[in-house]
């Protein structure tokens, strides 16, 4: 589980298993699970019912299992299932020995739907996809009964071992339950149970070319499992019938589906598909490029655990619908753990280099720096100083506003925790572009203070030419320009409305000396510029690249002062 943290606060489903503790139902157990399927990487809404399966089980000292729903082997890669138990245990949880897949039980899955064809209750329909929807009806109408819906018992027995045995070509014969084609719930409609599919499976091979469908598979391995409380988001809740039919049919353990609203995030999409699209068009990098809502994608970005399971604690459980939650709050769960935990350092993104003319050439002094302000026992570090510095090319304008208060020709400023320096003179080349500036210093002012206590009202922060270390920086932007990505113009997909300067890539930065050992766990905060780590992918020990994941300004903090 994930390291100790408060309770989180009650919701309707804690409510619903405080009172069957009550009661004495399920003889006082908390079993619950996360189910994905392993066709693509997980991602924000993902880590909203991770939190809550898991944190369930950790408050009630219960258990969760984490199962992989592998029915679909067209769609299940290997490398899907390592990222999906890679991000569980990055944000906190252990699923210990409880690792398990629905393909686990495709033995006992046959052997229960061979059960309910002998009970009269399930049938081969040699109906094709599209004839299945057709007879289905719709929401007004009922549908109608298949032709094939009357065979006898013993003609559907032979028939299902068939389809078991490879003796039919793909989407020739599926296996459907009997329960009533005029239901006004769709899926009560006969559903789907089997189909064929002469497909490998990467876990096993080639002994089933018929697989199980969702609905099929899920409540019966919930029940093999002894799930107590089967927590799953709003879209399945019109299956929730169908899923105690099969149970009760079965007559073994039922599990109690709970519907929670799914989580949706301004100018973010939360499908897999069209996630995978977003990969496979070249609208980003990979599945964790850092631009994605994908656990891993985040991780890479800069975001902590911590971060993530205060979001998901933070936007709740809602019961009734699904809710649109502002970006900003996420981004805003991100700074208040960074603040307190992230390194302060010197980094610059534009440099503009510095000549101190009355500083010896030679010198170099160390200054001691606070790591960071809001955590004493982060200690403090030492800093080089020289003659030659690099500052902001932004933090110098040679016919500043009014309100500009950074430095300007004879301009004095502090450079934080060094020295008060003075500019005398600009240095241009031959297109007229500002390429060095010559100041001169206080040596009264080692420290950033002075005798006379005489002030100055900017401050910048520098990186010594010759201890500097060169880096690339990556500044991100929203993935979309809309908070409806799928808000597209008529005609186009929600790819119409991808940022094109979704990232800034920033060549020549230079960073304090002591980066050069950063590693991706290293939290930073680049004075000025906002929170950034090590990019774990494409750094490399001759070319460091830093992303930034998230900037100092804190709109959702400023949003919730105003209201």
């Amino acid at each position: 589980m994930a390291e100790t943290e408060s309770k989180a606060p009650s919701n309707f489903i804690r409510e619903i298993i405080d009172r069957d503790l009550e009661t004495g139902k399920n003889d006082g157990r908390v079993h619950t699970r996360f189910p994905p399927e392993p066709n693509g990487y997980l991602h924000i809404g993902h880590a909203k019912s991770i939190c809550l399966n898991f944190g369930l089980a950790r408050d009630y000292k219960g258990k969760c299992n984490l199962r992989f729903d592998d029915t679909n082997p067209m769609k299940e890669e290997e490398e899907y299932v390592e990222s999906i138990k890679r991000d569980v245990n990055w944000l906190g949880f252990d699923w210990e020995d409880r690792e398990f897949y629905a393909s686990d039980y495709f033995e006992q899955l046959y052997e229960w739907a061979v059960k309910l064809i002998k009970d009269g209750k399930a049938y081969v329909d040699d109906l094709n996809a599209e004839e299945i929807r057709e007879y289905r009806g719709t929401l007004t109408e009922p549908g109608k009964n298949s032709p094939h819906r009357d065979r006898t018992i013993e003609e559907n027995l032979d028939l299902f071992e068939r389809m078991r045995n490879g003796e039919f070509p793909d989407g020739s014969r599926v296996l459907r339950a009997r329960i009533d084609m005029a239901s006004p719930n769709i899926n009560m409609r006969d559903p789907v149970m089997y189909r064929i599919l002469h497909a490998r499976h990467n876990r096993t091979g080639d002994k089933w070319c018929i697989y199980p469908t969702y609905d099929w598979a899920h409540g019966q391995s919930d029940s093999i499992e002894g799930i107590t409380h089967s927590v799953c988001t709003l879209e399945f809740e019109d299956h929730r019938p169908l899923y105690n039919w099969f149970v009760e049919q079965l007559g073994v353990h039922h599990p109690q589906q709970i519907e929670f609203a799914r989580l949706e995030l301004s100018h973010t999409i939360m499908s897999k598909r069209k996630l995978l699209k977003l990969v496979q068009e070249g609208h980003v990098a990979s599945w964790d490029d850092p631009r994605m809502p994908t656990i891993s994608g985040l991780r890479r970005r800069g975001y902590t655990p911590k971060s993530i399971r205060d979001f998901a604690e933070r936007i709740g459980v809602a019961k009734r619908r699904d809710s649109v939650v502002d970006i900003a709050l996420l981004e805003h769960c991100l700074r208040e753990d960074l603040n307190l935990r992230a390194r302060r350092v010197m980094a610059v993104l534009d440099p503009l280099k510095v000549t101190i003319e009355n500083y010896p050439e030679d010198k170099v002094e160390e200054f001691e720096a606070v790591n960071n302000p809001e955590n004493e026992a982060d200690g403090t570090r030492m800093i080089p100083f020289s003659r030659e510095v690099y500052i902001e090319r932004g933090d110098f304008m040679e016919d500043p506003p009014k309100k500009f208060f950074r430095l300007a020709p004879g301009r004095e400023v502090r450079l934080k925790h060094a020295y008060f320096v003075t500019c005398k003179e600009v240095i241009k080349d031959n297109d007229g572009n500002i390429v060095e500036l010559i100041c001169t210093y206080d040596p009264e002012s080692r420290g950033g203070t002075t005798p006379d206590k005489r002030r100055v009202k900017g401050t910048l922060h520098w990186v010594s030419v010759r201890h500097a270390v060169e880096a690339d920086v990556r500044l991100y932007d929203h993935l979309f320009i809309k908070a409806d990505p799928n808000d597209a113009p008529e005609g186009e997909d929600f790819t119409a409305n991808v940022n094109k300067e979704s990232l800034t890539i920033l060549s020549g930065c230079r960073v304090e000396p002591g980066l050069a050992d950063a590693t991706h766990d290293d939290l930073l905060q680049f004075l000025r510029h906002g929170y950034f780590c090590l990019d774990e992918k494409d750094s490399t020990a001759e070319r460091l690249v830093f992303n930034r994941s998230v900037g100092l300004r804190d709109t959702w903090g400023k949003m919730q002062k105003k209201g």
